[in-house]
């Protein structure tokens, strides 16, 4: 086993290396913990898993452990191989390194270094052979296969962005592995030729989540070219998408994307298939040779077993609903882990059930083996495949015999959780407790680490500690209960009491070393004392509350003054310093009551409470007998040491300084740790190694990195009372370690030893009777009904009738969260208010006497005030006696009201910012709103064009397009072909559109059938926009046109009415009038405005807007008032009836008042009254005329009236109705165009995805022809290296053949009869014994192939077999001892030949293979170039076929068309083609006839022109020899480099600026540069101006020293004249002078090297500034 400290020359994260003797001075006694996973076989009887930074080999038969450590932190990924019987495992650094190591030995083998920057996240032996795969975490992602034995990469391959599960090789064929992840299934491919290898990837396309398998689908080359004439060629879908590159080949559209299933586990089959289980609760078949995958189904059972299957299913879901977990599916469970055996497969799931799967063809059978009612995590086979092992997830581990047994039988019970803490047992030497976070306890034993026993709380542990005076433990949990155990029989801890403090957690229990106290810290600073002895049933003493943050807590005993001090370490948040609180617990604390308040809380005085302030912030502190404080800085790693006394303290200054401070070699937060004996002192932190000091010289005694950072570092540790042992557990990791001390000096080995003794010697009595106590105590029993233990209801049962207010209000918090027991500090609080109960009763009984009196005469004084006047009333806020109740309430209400008021205003604020948005994009930005205009009297609508204000950009574009049709249009052939195009009266046809017979100008539009390029689509899409916006604005102008005529009809209607209206009071007729009006559609601003009516609830009022409505009111009241009051009004009302003058209008509302006589009979009247009634009769028989007329008069005004509304509404009717048809016209041609802007859109559209197609084809045809290069390649260099090859294995059988032939040569002496049987003994071969692995019947892949590496296994294993037929034994009688030693020798040489003849051919084959290999994929990779290249051809076909092939609109009547013929002619082969073209090709043949002419004319006058090319020849000759003089001058010409530079640079000019303005930069950095650099000596200057003040201070100091020390001087002077010393005067004088001639010496030197260095230096600045000139 290797050592368990550091390597030599190793160093740990965060501190320094210490020396060797330091580390060596501690070992790793023994390691508990688990880590549930990465369970493995190391042989068949010993099981090895890694824990921390220690790698646990257990023999699961003797329990025996052995512990290897990992010398670089925490392991990682793990590993291991039964049949090399060697392990791997990496560590967790950066660049982290691959160890492999031997077992048992322990010794390494080798140290595999990748390029890895982070992380191994797995590791896989492969079956046979030395080969290892490794897979890394982020950033690389990369699978990796080693050669362990030789230290050799072999291959690597990149899957970034996979995050594996697992990974496995195939037993059968080590070059097949297996790495599966969340969602994927790879089968790689290990290609190998010699010592060449090549990983192939080969992923697996798995089935969907309902389990069905799809078939591939191609989607980047498609199966069918369907050529339609409209849409075009059938293209992939990336190319619609529009994507060139990687992502064309792998795009694929969400809708075809189908969820596939999430594999969990995978395990290999002996016929190399591939087993995966997926969280759907499907089981995969894989082959591994064609990569296809097949779901496994369950065989239909018959009707009696599926009954017999369904009860047992339906027992266990029940079984686990009484248990409170979740039920099982028995019928398709989801399956964790696999394993496969030669009979079949055994899975098993969270459900904890063993199930056992027979599979034939596509089904299986399952059977249930086991149920353990645990999750296991993981099944691992024994080498021999005869035991079964089931590890589950709370660090059991149970052994299953497939063939015999029925049931699981537990081999390991590991811990359940993260260590927590643990301590020792007194006395300390034999046995230590630990419990975990789950709340489980464990007893060890000291010497070996063997579990004794075991005991589970059932609830969160926060803290433990074991009493010195008795064998009890405490334990704190999460819900502020401490359990004390009884561990007086390890075998057998049991509980035995059981407090309920408070609902804090508990954080941390401390006895004392007396154990007399056990101090409990809770949350929020809460202390709490309690007496630590059985015999006391471990009562509660006290406790104490402190305001600030508790960091850390230390107990200190003084075994002589009786009494002990405790330390509390506190965060003072107002300030970075820490502060400790001291306070001393003596034994009157146990007997008097009175150190006690009745609250619980201990008396200031009673524990001498004090307080100290230090200069530092400290996370962990620890006190030492004699006043001194070692505390751990947090913010730097340093130990303070601190003197804590009343002397020490400074008068000025109430802070304590650290009187020394040692430098920590660690980071993170740690903590202190003191031993016993008080000589040691611990320090633990984040990085996981542990430094001891010794407290008197902070000497740095030992060193071990026993945990790693990556666990969270050390969580807790603790020393052994006679400080032997140190127990060190991590925060993270699981692991806990005992340390024992392998060197350490004598004295303080006695030291120890002494203290230890000493102390037990005070203890045996008070252990003794405290154990006897103990063990008396009953054991503790939980309630049934409650899920944690409950304290006994004699104690603490109370009624919460009895329960009252406290002084400030409140209920106090008696009860624990979701149970009904109350805690200790809710008893006391509930006494308190008992008492107080019980104290004021009769005062209680009084005052709520008084309080009914009140308010019945309250209500008495409210009733009265109902009954007397408004004016006598009080208000009812006046009656209320608790105003500060009442304020409190309308304040609280306030708050409410502002809070929802705000609320509120925050929901309208977000609506009218989406208001705005609404509005700014669909009403503002449009310069026409939508609106329409209906019919007065009909149901038609007319709705206009909102339109968008076309922006700058878009008319530049518009005018940029006209500008150039208008350049298109200054050809005269262009100009002609319009112009025939206009003259065609049906020119609107082949336009596509009648645009031009409603405004719009189709002269600027690009003929249908010139639109050839790009440009000219875009443009026509542009030019057909415009007309369709000019289109719509003249149609908007007509619009608006129509709008104004109706607001104009509405006012004329208006004003009729009114009339109407009067007409209808005067004929006192009531008919309801017709009021036309704007509706919402025809104003929709109107729905930008909320009217006040359109609101329904009451409108909110400001205080201020309440006073201004009331005084408006108030006012409005009064000017009412004020109008009754007046006078001529109503005598005017009385006289004429409020107007002065009779209108025509009013006379239908005249009459003539009768005579007064009118009454009388006719014979009592007089003939005066008689003639004046005459008159009167005559007046109404006029006045009634006139009504009459009047009437006829207003009757017919009134039907002229209507008559006219009506005719001009229904003639406005028309209007709208005419323009309502023209719009139906107007989208008929807005359609034309925008069919034409469509078919132009998609005919661009589809361009650009053959261009895209036509771009990713070629991309992919790159990358293929990269692959054939590469291809290629690999077989050039395969071809060469198996033709070197091939020679090597011909020599090979060539030697081979040659020792057979020597052989007859080199025994020709040999007689012939021993010849003979020499001959025979030559060609035998000993039988090489099978190892037992292959030998197994178990094991499923016994007939597993071998690698070429096992060659010398093979040859080691014959060598050792000839062992046995080159004994004497088998010498042929007569023969030389010596010819049969030559004899032996030549026998092997045969043997190794033939073996060495054997591994090439194996290689040989495996090259031949490789190379098939990479010439097939040569071949298809050429096959699919070709394709590619038939792809490019057909798709520029296509695409040429779809340039020429224009989409052309036309305009056709509608109407019934008669043929003459039945028969309908045949148009498939038909060309469409203009008129004009073949008017053109007739003037065609015409030009060239005339062109015939006119070349024979031209060869008439050709000879002419002979003579004057030979005279031009001659001129050109001439020019030349002056050109060539002229260059002769130019190249003797001089250039200078701005010459060349003028003439090389295209753009000087440019130059010169660039190099114009890099200076000016350049310049503006110098003088920021030189700024910075004045600033900084202007700071260095005062600097100098503090040092020089500082300085002259320090000169005055030293003035007053220089006088006293002047005094001494001629003082020791006249000292030196009375003694003789002038011999030893000139010896030290000579002396001087030989040092002050070797420092001027010195001096010279330093000059010449100062002036060299100058000419060094001012060389440098030449050369800079000569290679860097910009600068």
């Amino acid at each position: 086993m290797e050592p368990a400290g550091r390597e030599p020359g190793t160093e740990p994260p965060g501190g320094r290396c210490c020396s060797s003797a330091e580390e060596a001075a501690l070992e790793v006694s023994w390691v508990q913990g688990f880590p549930k996973k990465n369970f493995s076989f190391i042989n068949n009887q010993t099981v090895c898993y890694p824990c921390g930074n220690y790698i646990l080999f257990r023999d699961i038969e003797t329990k025996e452990m052995t512990v290897l450590q990992c010398q670089t932190g925490q392991v990682g990924a793990f590993a291991a191989n039964a049949n090399s019987q060697v392990v791997a495992f990496s560590d967790r650094k950066l660049n982290p390194i691959i160890y492999i190591y031997t077992f048992p030995e322990l010794s390494k083998l080798a140290e595999l270094k990748g390029n890895t920057q982070l992380d191994y996240t797995l590791l896989a032996f492969s079956f046979t052979g030395p080969y290892l795969a490794s897979y890394s975490s982020i950033p690389e992602f990369v699978l990796s296969v080693w050669n362990w034995k030789e230290n050799l990469l072999l291959c690597s391959e990149s899957q970034p962005g996979v995050t594996a599960t697992s990974l496995s090789f195939n037993p059968m064929n080590w070059q097949q592995l297996c790495l599966v992840s969340e969602s994927s299934v790879t089968i790689w491919l290990v290609e190998r030729s010699n010592d060449e290898h090549l990983l192939k990837q080969n992923p697996v396309k798995l089935p969907d989540e309902q389990g069905s398998v799809n078939p591939h689908e191609e989607l980047f080359f498609p199966v069918s070219h369907s050529e339609d004439r409209y849409y075009g060629p059938n293209l992939p879908v990336s190319a619609i998408a529009g994507l060139v590159g990687d992502e064309a080949e792998t795009f694929m559209p969400r809708n075809y994307i189908k969820p596939a299933v999430h594999p969990t586990a995978h395990c290999w089959t002996g016929t190399s298939e591939v087993y995966v289980s997926c969280e759907e609760g499907y089981i995969l078949t894989i082959n591994a040779e064609t990569y296809s995958v097949s779901v496994l189904q369950q065989k239909p059972l018959p009707e009696r077993i599926r009954t017999i299957s369904d009860v047992v299913s339906y027992v266990h879901k029940e079984v686990q609903k009484k248990k409170g977990g979740k039920p099982k599916d028995l019928q398709n469970p989801v399956l964790s882990s696999l394993a496969f055996c030669k009979d079949g497969l055994y899975a098993t799931g969270s459900g904890g059930i063993l199930f056992f799967y027979y599979i034939k063809d596509l089904h299986y059978e399952t059977k249930i083996c086991a149920d353990i009612l645990q999750p296991i995590t993981s099944l691992v086979f024994s080498p021999d495949y005869t035991v079964l092992l089931l590890v589950t997830d709370q660090g059991a581990v149970y052994t299953y015999k497939p063939p015999h047994s029925e049931e699981a039988v537990k081999l390991l019970d590991a811990c359940s959780g993260y260590f927590l803490t643990a301590d020792f047992l007194t006395p300390g030497n034999e046995y230590c407790v630990s419990v975990a976070t789950s709340g489980e306890v464990q007893v060890w034993f000291l010497e070996d680490g063997t579990c004794l026993s075991k005991l589970n709380l059932n609830m969160e542990a926060t803290a433990l500690a074991c009493c010195p005076s008795s064998n009890s433990v405490a334990v704190g949990t999460k819900r502020g209960v401490i359990y004390f155990l009884d561990v007086t029989k390890v075998e057998a801890p049991r509980v035995v009491h059981r407090i309920f403090l408070s609902t804090f957690p508990v954080l941390s229990l401390h006895y004392d070393q007396s154990g007399q106290f056990l101090i409990a810290r809770a949350a929020e600073g809460h202390i709490f004392i309690l007496d630590a002895r059985p015999s006391k049933l471990f009562q509660v003493l006290g406790y104490v509350v402190l305001e600030d943050q508790v960091l850390d807590l230390s107990v200190a005993s003084d075994f002589k003054s009786n009494f002990v001090e405790v330390m509390v370490l506190v965060n003072v948040a107002e300030v970075q310093r820490a502060r400790l609180e001291i306070f001393c617990l003596c034994s009157a604390l146990t007997t008097d009551d009175k150190c006690v308040n009745e609250h619980g809380i201990l008396n200031a005085n009673a524990i001498k409470r004090k307080q100290y302030d230090l200069d530092c912030p400290l996370s962990s502190a620890v006190r030492l007998k004699d006043n001194i404080v070692y505390g751990y800085c947090t913010c730097a790693p340093f130990i303070c040491k601190y003197h804590i006394s009343e002397e020490s303290m400074s008068k000025d200054l109430s802070v304590f300084s650290s009187a020394q401070r040692t430098p920590s070699n660690q980071f993170g937060s740690g903590f202190l740790c003191l031993s016993p004996n008080s000589q040691w002192l611990a320090t633990a932190a984040n990085n996981g190694v542990l430094i001891i000091y010794h407290t008197s010289t902070m000497d740095i005694l030992a060193q071990k990195h026993c945990h790693s950072y990556h666990g969270g570092g050390i969580r807790s540790m603790v020393f052994s009372l006679d400080g032997k042992f140190i127990l060190v557990n991590g925060k993270n990791d699981g692991a806990l370690v005992c340390l024992q001390w392998k060197k350490m000096k004598q004295t303080e080995v006695k030291e120890a030893d002494f203290h230890w003794q000493s102390v037990l010697a005070i203890l045996n009595t008070s252990t003794s009777n405290e154990n006897v106590a103990l063990q008396s105590m009953a054991e503790w029993q939980s309630e049934p009904e409650s899920t944690s233990g409950s304290l006994p209801e004699e104690k603490f049962k109370e009624e919460s009738s009895s329960v009252d207010v406290t002084e400030d209000g409140n209920i106090p918090s008696l009860y624990s969260d979701g149970a009904n027991e109350m805690t200790w500090l809710g008893q006391k609080i509930k006494k308190v208010i008992r008492e107080e109960t019980q104290r004021f009763a009769n005062q209680k009984k009084e005052l709520q006497m008084g309080i009914k009196e009140l308010r019945k005469t309250i209500q008495k004084m409210m009733h009265e005030n109902e009954q007397v006047p408004d004016i006598e009333k009080l208000e009812q806020q006046e009656f209320n006696l608790d105003t500060e109740e009442q304020e409190r309430a309308q304040a609280k209400a306030e708050e409410e009201v502002a809070r929802v008021r705000k609320q509120i205003e925050m929901e309208n604020l977000a609506n009218r910012y989406l208001q705005d948005v609404i509005k700014q994009e669909c009403w503002d930005a449009m310069c026409v709103k939508g609106r329409a205009v209906k019919c007065f009297h009909t149901a038609c609508e007319v709705k206009n064009y909102p339109l968008k204000e076309r922006s700058e950009e878009e008319l530049e574009t518009l005018e940029k397009v006209l500008r150039l049709k208008k350049i298109d249009t200054a050809d005269p052939k262009v100009q002609e072909k319009n112009h025939e195009m206009a003259d065609d009266s049906a020119s609107y046809c082949l336009v596509g559109s009648l645009s031009s017979q409603y405004g719009g100008d189709t002269s600027v539009l690009y003929q249908q059938l010139d639109l050839k390029t790009r440009e000219q689509k875009v443009n026509q899409i542009i030019l057909l926009q415009d007309i369709i916006y000019k289109l719509k604005t003249a149609f908007n102008k007509e619009f608006d046109r129509v709008v104004r005529q109706k607001e104009q009809e509405i006012a004329r209607v208006k004003e009729r009415n009114l009339r109407i209206q009067e007409i209808l009071a005067q004929l006192e007729l009531q008919l309801e009038l017709w009021e036309p009006a704007l509706t919402d559609d025809e104003m929709p601003e109107r729905a930008l405005t909320v009217q006040d009516s359109e609101i329904k609830a009451e409108k909110y009022l400001t205080q201020k807007e309440r006073e201004k409505a009331e005084m408006m009111a108030k006012l409005e009241m009064e000017r009412r008032l004020a109008d009754k009051d007046n006078d001529r009004l109503r005598a005017l009302d009385d006289m004429m009836g409020g107007v002065l003058e009779v209108k025509k209008e009013d006379i239908l509302k005249l009459d003539i008042p009768p005579p007064a006589f009118i009454s009388k009979p006719e014979h009592l009247l007089t003939d005066e009254e008689k003639k004046i009634l005459g008159k009167h009769e005559e007046k109404v028989k006029e006045l009634n005329e006139e009504k009459e007329k009047y009437r006829m008069a207003l009757q017919n005004e009134l039907k002229k009236l209507e008559d006219s509304i009506q005719e001009t509404t229904q003639q406005f009717d028309k209007t709208v109705r005419k323009l309502s048809e023209s719009k139906v016209k107007l989208e008929m041609v807005i359609y034309q165009e925008e069919l034409k802007i469509l078919n132009l859109v998609y005919a661009l559209l589809l361009d650009e995805e053959l261009d895209t197609r036509e771009a990713g084809l070629h991309n992919f045809l790159t990358k293929k022809q990269k692959e054939k290069v590469k291809t290629a390649g690999t077989i050039k260099a395969t071809e060469d290296k198996m033709e070197a090859y091939i020679d090597t294995y011909e020599n090979a059988i060539d030697e081979e053949k040659n020792l057979e032939y020597g052989f007859a040569k080199e025994f020709a002496d040999v007689p012939a009869n021993l010849l003979d049987e020499l001959y025979q003994l030559y060609r035998c071969r000993p039988k090489i014994p099978r190892t037992r692995k292959l030998l197994d019947s178990a094991n499923p892949y016994r007939d597993c192939s071998n690698s070429a590496e096992d060659y010398k296994d093979a040859l080691t294993t014959l060598m050792k077999a000839m062992d046995e037929l080159d004994s004497p034994e088998h010498m042929p009688n007569g023969l030389d001892p010596s010819i049969w030693e030559n004899f032996c020798l030549a026998r092997r040489n045969r043997m190794e030949s033939e073996e060495l003849v054997k591994w090439k051919a194996l290689t040989l084959t495996e090259m031949q293979g490789f190379l098939r290999r990479r010439i097939d994929d040569n071949e298809r990779i050429e096959s699919e170039i070709e394709d590619i290249f038939e792809e490019l051809t057909w798709l520029q076909e296509e695409k040429m076929k779809f340039q020429l092939n224009l989409i052309i609109q036309f305009l056709l009547k509608q109407g019934q068309v008669e043929l003459e013929s039945t028969e309908i002619p045949e148009y498939s082969d038909a060309i469409l083609i203009k008129r004009s073209v073949v008017e053109e090709l007739n003037c065609a043949i015409m030009h060239q006839g005339e062109k015939k002419i006119a070349s024979m004319v031209e060869y008439k006058d050709f000879s002419k022109g002979i003579f004057k090319l030979e005279w031009e020849h001659k001129k050109m000759r001439m020019q030349i020899e002056d050109l060539k003089q002229k260059a002769q001058d130019i190249v003797t010409l001089s250039i200078t480099k701005d010459r060349q530079l003028f003439l090389t640079v295209l753009n000087y000019n440019s130059r010169i600026a660039h190099h114009i303005s890099v200076m000016e930069q350049t310049l503006d950095i110098m003088d920021q540069l030189h700024k910075k650099k004045v600033k900084k000596r202007q700071k260095r200057m005062k600097e100098l101006e503090k040092c020089i003040s500082l300085k002259e201070q320090e000169n005055y100091k030293l003035c007053l020293e220089l006088k006293e020390m002047l005094v001494s001087v001629s003082e020791r002077r006249w000292i030196f004249k009375a003694a003789d010393t002038k011999h030893v005067s000139e010896k030290l004088a000579k002396q001087r002078h030989q040092e002050i001639l070797k420092e001027k010496h010195l001096r010279d030197i330093i000059k010449k090297k100062e002036e060299e260095f100058k000419i060094l230096q001012a060389e440098a600045q030449r050369l800079r500034s000569r290679t860097f000139p910009d600068l």
